[in-house]
């Protein structure tokens, strides 16, 4: 079945998917194609809804997570009515594959006092360190000043950033742009690293970047990750993990201050309200946590 070539084609241009989705889905798809054909299925007009339903099976007691097999269902709705478009299936096998549901967890959240310690520390850190003290120290006030995501902050040129009016412009998913609003914290250690940090690392390579690494390159997801990751480790008093806890905390923190839903749902990038609407449950849970701890009738 050599269909996978012409669905990464159709994810990469006609769907702007990112590489880091592409490669995720094409994945999907060979794990899904090396099943049907484990059970016989040489051609893709064989592909039938018990295949589906039993690579699913195979995936849930492997031990995968059910956001892993969601996204799995996912992806071979996408594939299967791709195909069907391109008439290379004569009917969709997977109408009605259904995804298993998912656990409502909700994200890791810092409480504000928490932020506050961490970004005290890396300013103390800035006045005392290198320019990569103050590279940290930019990257994450912008992280929880704006909620975007690393991918974004990496992407990042110096032509997006509007001192004057301390906004950002974003390109998110699907290339879709958004202007981002950010605090004088932010903006403080943002002209720091211009203005300090930047210069003394910068190279004839290093372009428009934003932030860039020891070397001059454009800064690398894996290095903002790595930054984040022992600050929160540091913290010593979280469950947070990940540059996303400073995503769900902006988020959090914009909805327990009364910022309107759909203002966060702009701010973070959301196609769809109900993906933002799952951080006024964080609040109310912060809310019911506080109340339980401090009402004598709790």
């Amino acid at each position: 079945m050599q269909a996978a070539g012409g669905f990464e084609r159709y994810l990469r241009a006609e769907r702007a998917r990112s590489g880091h989705t592409v490669r995720a889905y094409l994945s999907d798809v060979d794990s899904l194609l090396g099943f049907a054909a484990s059970e016989g299925v040489a051609e893709l007009p064989q592909l039938e809804l018990g295949t589906l339903r039993r690579w699913l099976g195979a995936q849930s007691e492997s031990g995968l997570a059910r956001t892993t097999l969601a996204r799995r269902a996912a992806t071979a709705r996408s594939f299967t009515k791709w195909a069907l478009r391109e008439e290379l299936i004569a009917k969709d096998p997977a109408l009605r594959l259904q995804a298993p549901k998912r656990a409502k967890t909700l994200p890791g959240v810092l409480q504000e006092q928490q932020v506050t310690r961490m970004v005290g520390d890396l300013g103390e850190a800035a006045v005392q360190g290198g320019p990569m003290a103050v590279r940290n120290r930019a990257m994450v006030e912008l992280l929880y000043a704006t909620g975007v995501r690393v991918g974004e902050l990496v992407g990042l040129d110096i032509d997006d950033v509007d001192p004057d009016r301390r906004t950002l412009r974003v390109l998110g998913k699907g290339n879709k742009e958004r202007t981002v609003p950010f605090g004088v914290p932010a903006a403080v250690a943002l002209d720091d690293w211009l203005r300090k940090g930047r210069p003394e690392v910068v190279t004839s390579g290093s372009g428009p970047a934003l932030f860039l690494g020891v070397r001059g390159n454009r800064v690398d997801p894996r290095q903002v990750r790595s930054v984040v990751g022992a600050l929160l480790k540091a913290l010593g008093d979280t469950s947070a993990t990940g540059p996303h806890a400073l995503r769900h905390s902006a988020a959090t923190h914009l909805l327990d201050g009364g910022a309107d839903l759909r203002a966060v749902q702009e701010i973070l990038g959301h196609s769809s309200l109900a993906t933002t609407q799952i951080y006024t449950h964080v609040s109310v849970d912060r809310l019911r946590r506080s109340y339980q701890q401090a009402h004598p009738r709790a």
